[in-house]
């Protein structure tokens, strides 16, 4: 690795950065977390307002988001926000959170989905006892495991070769997803929507219900279990709708980042909230709600695609999630190296994660991720701690616009290009909210919140060390 002292390049016009945002987003959940969200809300209304909750949080955040992005339109994004409108340790933590968990596991997870469906077409990709290769202590190992490491390091190779090819490969990617889900959503309803399964799942659209496996009504849910049973459900329709903001970590390589940034964006969010929205919609018009809750592992768009296109529906899905996580992981992995190349610059990461290499990348940052994010596809463990750090990400989300708030304060006359819309009604509804979800997510799963937390709080002794170590250094 050829280390120069190169600067980041802006080559991303507003294109490449609303392809960026949208192609974030869409990875697996989309096709899959509809099943678990049924489950807990059980009816047709509940199901789409969970969906329109998380995409009006979305867009409110990403609108507020606009404001910081503006005001700092460099590399690190929201760990530079944190930090400037609280302290360098506010910052670190969600940095720490990003590298330990919230990136590189999310990088595991898409990479995971990406194999799970290419066994479609490879049977020994299937994760079945069959297909085991052995095991490590309380680790399983299955083939799977080593394609979704394989692409991972594939995809990283290719963006330390510079921001052009990994471009290319998130703005064509992104388009064809984009394309096929509209696709499928158009075929959906004119294919394959039925009038009396639309009209059933429609009665009693707002009595929620809790759904077993086999997609029968258990219970009722009445009183404060209302809102326990929304939050658990919003999980999903969160992870699948996370990811938006990765183009705040890269602004020091788009084209006029004051203005693109909070476009792309806005952009992005809107065009993904609809088509989220509309694919639940087309769910609902062919498949029961019995069938949605129990689709085979909560695999509803496969079960979905059967109605629409017959014996060949898993395979058209297979081949679509494939595309999705392919260009997902790539946006995932090309935007997060750069919030430890400016933690790095900041004596708080690895000293070697500061430099770019000849073709203007942090190299050194991408293999390090690259190698933390296939740890976690070898322990298999990447799905039990997006579930510890779900609420995290939120409480991070919310201290971020929070901290529009402060900067209004700290920085009166700080140049401000675009400003938070709604302020301050939709940035404050968006903290409650957020807040909210948070505190009846401790409240209702104390065992995820408990974890993330501890995760987080790891991060207060390794930031006074790397301080310590910083010192040392300029000493």
């Amino acid at each position: 690795m050829t280390e120069t002292n190169q600067t980041f390049k802006p080559s991303l016009g507003l294109l490449d950065a609303t392809m960026i945002v949208a192609g974030s987003m869409i990875g697996s959940g989309i096709f899959i977390v509809s099943a678990d969200i049924t489950r807990n809300v059980g009816s047709a209304g509940w199901l789409i307002f969970v969906w329109l909750i998380t995409g009006f949080m979305t867009l409110t955040a990403a609108l507020s988001y606009g404001e910081l992005s503006s005001m700092f339109p460099k590399a690190g994004g929201q760990y530079v926000y944190l930090k400037e409108a609280f302290n360098p340790l506010a910052g670190f933590l969600y940095g720490w959170s990003f590298f330990a968990v919230i990136q590189t596991a999310t990088i595991a997870a898409v990479g995971v989905a990406f194999s799970k469906f290419a066994g479609t077409f490879i049977p020994v990709l299937d994760v079945k006892p069959e297909n085991m290769i052995g095991e490590i202590g309380i680790f399983k190992i299955y083939p799977a495991q080593f394609v979704s490491i394989g692409l991972i390091i594939f995809l990283t190779y290719i963006n330390t070769r510079g921001i052009k090819e990994g471009k290319l490969i998130q703005t064509s990617f992104t388009v064809v997803k984009l394309l096929s889900l509209f696709g499928l959503i158009v075929f959906g309803f004119l294919l394959a929507a039925k009038a009396d399964i639309w009209n059933a799942n429609w009665t009693d659209a707002w009595k929620m219900t809790s759904r077993n496996a086999e997609g029968q009504v258990v219970s009722g849910v009445f009183g404060s279990a209302i809102l326990g049973a929304i939050a658990a459900a919003m999980v999903g329709s969160i992870f699948s709708s996370d990811a938006w903001n990765n183009v705040t970590f890269i602004a020091g390589e788009v084209k006029n980042p004051k203005r693109n940034i909070g476009l792309s964006l806005f952009l992005g969010t809107l065009i993904v909230t609809v088509i989220y929205v509309s694919a639940n919609f087309m769910y609902i018009s062919v498949l029961p709600l019995s069938e949605v809750a129990s689709a085979p592992q909560d695999r509803v768009a496969v079960a979905a695609s059967n109605q629409i296109f017959g014996d060949i529906g898993a395979k058209v899905i297979a081949i679509m999630i494939m595309i999705s996580t392919f260009g997902c992981n790539n946006g995932l992995i090309l935007s997060g190296a750069r919030v430890y190349n400016t933690m790095a610059k900041d004596g708080l990461f690895f000293r070697k994660a500061s430099a770019l290499n000849k073709n203007n990348v942090p190299e050194f940052a991408l293999w390090i991720q690259c190698i933390v994010a296939s740890l976690l596809c070898l322990s298999g463990k990447y799905g039990d701690l997006l579930d510890m750090i779900s609420f995290v990400v939120v409480l991070f989300y919310a201290l971020t616009i929070l901290g529009i708030f402060i900067l209004r304060k700290k920085m009166p006359d700080a140049e401000r290009p675009y400003k938070a819309f709604g302020y301050p009604v939709l940035p404050a509804i968006y903290i409650i909210m957020a807040i909210t979800f948070c505190g009846l997510l401790i409240y209702f799963k104390p065992f995820y919140a408990k974890w993330g937390l501890i995760i987080v709080l790891i991060g207060i002794p390794i930031y006074y060390l790397a301080v310590a170590n910083k010192k040392v250094n300029s000493e």
